[in-house]
């Protein structure tokens, strides 16, 4: 039996509960009546009304049908419960598992309404193996959580409230509405009217609608980038001119005010609990059933549910085929007269730096960079290597750093000539997850359209797309938040032809404690996929 395909990274699906396939509803009013498409946000650049109207059709996330008026219709994580359906003596590898979660309230009444956010896997603590499910939200407080066995040998189901369904309201709000949560710093650097060389701080951030730039004083000193359509703004210095600006940094994240209500719903024993449920043990038998498709790696390839299986800490991919590089040698005949270009935040800077680390031909060289952002480069001169990082532009939440040494992803991508020796590698979306998503997907539109010029002038050019990783778990980082953003960058970059590396998956599953920042044992999984990307079998 074959893994199943869906366009949603959580499987997570509104509408009709028929077989495997999606069906969003059409947009309506509360009185159900047929509403006309949803207008593009001013701002932004390369979508059209189609895509824009796809975008949220995609986005869009079940919910309570009244008003949550007490905690107690709360989703509860003790009263909740799954079963296993149809539960047998024995199951063969291939077969599909099906479980049924049950969600109540905190008086322990049955839920009539769906939107809860769960995650769950089948696993085997013994055999170092597990496996990722997709949730199916009946709309009536029931959820369908469906896994494909891929393991011969004892396996558990194992299901996870991420967040309640009303908690999952309130994230909605206050994205929505309180869109400025995180503080950003410019610092200006030069000599005052008496000649002395001083630096001063100013608040800065986007300069986009629903966006508002925090603290007190004159407005603006803004810096835009017409290529990128963006601009980046700070509030003017005490005394010094808006040329001087040299670097940028992060300060504390802003707190609004929680409703008494809201505090209650948000308290910390209501989310990310693993849920109590059917613990009977599944014994899966071998069988010539084939999981997957094992051919050639190749761009725009489905992502399906699952991906893929761990066992004794090996990632078996069922998108195409691929194998695992253990010696250094390997690596380096695969990235042989390769230019490697990586684009993104801290999660994409733990591939660079395994890469480096686990390649002793490869050398650092000293680019007196920040040490979170880059530039950073490594070579590998008998073998005709580089291999290059460089975060992402702002909005970037990192210590203090060179301002200039932060560009946009597009414009970078821009520069570059491409060809068969040239590796794009990039992702976004941790430093986003508090922004209007109006601006997280004009600036993915902006990278698309830089890919599509570069695929133009370059088609043998291997782009590959990281999908954001688990492992959010306070309230201005969740995981609801990052896949969201992780559903537009995959609408925006549909039918595109790039490699998109679901990594969702693989830190979701795995038995390790999930982190923003996977451990050791999921990276090198994660490098041995995208050198298969890189270098087909």
């Amino acid at each position: 039996m074959k893994a199943y395909v869906v366009n949603l990274v959580l499987s997570y699906n509104i509408g009709d509960t028929k077989g495997h396939e999606s069906v969003l509803p059409e947009h309506k009013d509360i009185l159900g009546n047929k509403t006309q498409k949803l207008k593009i946000p001013e701002g932004v650049e390369d979508i059209s009304i189609e895509e824009w109207d796809r975008i949220q059709r995609a986005l869009q996330w079940g919910g309570p049908d009244q008003q949550v008026t007490t905690v107690n219709m709360s989703t509860s994580p003790d009263h909740t419960t799954f079963v296993i359906n149809n539960f047998k003596d024995s199951y063969s590898v291939g077969e599909e598992l099906h479980v049924t979660i049950v969600a109540k309230d905190l008086t322990g009444r049955p839920k009539t309404y769906g939107g809860d956010f769960f995650k769950v896997k089948v696993f085997s603590p013994t055999l170092q193996a597990s496996v990722f499910g997709g949730v199916l939200d009946h709309q009536n407080g029931t959820y369908l959580a469906r896994f494909t066995l891929p393991w011969a040998g004892e396996a558990r189901v194992a299901v996870l409230l991420v967040h309640t369904s009303e908690s999952v309201e309130i994230l909605k709000r206050h994205r929505e509405t309180d869109p400025n949560r995180g503080a950003y710093f410019g610092y200006f650097v030069g000599k005052n009217s008496q000649g002395a060389q001083v630096e001063e701080r100013s608040d800065c951030n986007v300069k986009w609608e629903g966006v508002g730039l925090p603290g007190k004083g004159v407005c603006c000193c803004e810096y835009p980038d017409l290529k990128a359509k963006l601009t980046w703004h700070c509030r003017k210095p005490p005394t010094l001119p808006c040329n001087t600006l040299v670097y940028h940094g992060m300060g504390d994240n802003i707190v609004h005010e929680w409703t008494e209500l809201e505090k209650a719903i948000m308290d910390r024993q209501y989310v990310q609990r693993w849920i109590k449920g059917d613990s009977r043990e599944i014994r899966v038998l071998a069988s010539n059933s084939t999981i997957g498709q094992r051919v050639k790696c190749k761009p725009g390839m489905p992502t399906p549910i699952p991906a893929g299986f761990y066992m004794k800490d090996v990632w078996t991919s069922f998108v195409c085929a691929t194998r695992h590089f253990n010696a250094a040698s390997e690596k380096t005949q695969c990235l042989r007269d390769k230019h490697i270009y990586m684009m993104g935040d801290s999660t994409l800077k733990q591939w660079y730096d395994f890469i480096v680390y686990s390649m002793p031909n490869l050398r650092l060289m000293n680019l007196h960079t920040h040490s979170h952002n880059g530039p950073f480069l490594a070579v590998d001169v008998e073998n005709n290597i580089d291999v290059n990082f460089r975060t992402h532009g702002v909005p970037r939440r990192n210590p203090k750093a060179t301002f200039t040494d932060m560009h946009y992803i597009s414009n970078e991508i821009d520069g570059m000539a491409g060809g068969s020796q040239t590796v794009v590698i990039f992702d976004i979306w941790a430093h986003f997850k508090l922004f209007p998503h109006s601006f997280f997907a004009h600036r993915v539109s902006q990278i698309r359209r830089a890919v599509v010029d570069l695929l133009r002038r370059a088609p043998a050019t291997k782009v590959i797309i990281k999908t954001a990783n688990t492992g959010l778990a306070d309230f201005h980082s969740v995981d609801w938040l990052a896949s969201q953003l992780d559903q537009i960058m995959r609408e925006v970059f549909r039918d595109v032809g790039v490699y998109i590396l679901d990594v969702w998956q693989m830190t979701s599953c795995h038995y390790n404690r999930e982190d923003v920042h996977p451990g050791g044992v999921i990276i090198r999984n994660e490098v041995d996929l995208l050198l298969s990307f890189i270098c087909p079998a």
